[in-house]
């Protein structure tokens, strides 16, 4: 990769989703997964499924078995690994879940963010701070601001 190429690298992002005991990941999301690709507004850099057992104990799930329902293209899917997500990640990944249950680990690039970042970078800007509100906390201060207002 060429200097240049950094420089074009928008923000990268992970997720960790847990899928609970009775449901596994039935494949639905993969197909909207696929749209933001090919729209170019996000790279999938990592995709990698963990299980941890109920001794706590950690497995790794080649996707190809985690078992998604119906015809479902995997190919992109199963090809990305950049290298970036490593053992000691998917490690902590795994403290995050509950004993008897899978996971999905996504490492992506915001694609859609590269030109803007890269501009803020020539002109010497830092990101200094980033984060994320949870969807529940919107919904919990949306309700409590509808309470305040009757």
């Amino acid at each position: 990769m060429t200097g240049s190429d950094i420089d074009m690298i928008g923000p990268i992002d992970y997720l960790v989703i847990e899928f609970p005991p009775d449901r596994p990941p039935d494949g639905s999301a993969l197909p909207l997964l696929r749209d933001l690709v090919e729209r170019g507004i996000v790279r999938v850099l990592d995709l990698a499924f963990i299980r941890k057992d109920l001794d706590g104990s950690l497995t790794g799930i080649d996707i190809a078995e985690v078992g998604f329902e119906g015809e479902i293209d995997i190919t992109l899917f199963a090809e990305a690994g950049s290298g970036l997500l490593d053992d000691a990640d998917r490690t902590e990944a795994g403290a995050a879940l509950e004993p008897g249950r899978s996971a999905a680990i996504l490492v992506y690039e915001n694609t859609w963010a590269a030109p803007f970042a890269s501009a803020l970078r020539r002109n010497g800007a830092e990101l200094v701070a980033s984060g994320r509100i949870p969807v529940q906390s919107i919904l919990a201060s949306l309700d409590a601001l509808e309470t305040e207002n009757r």
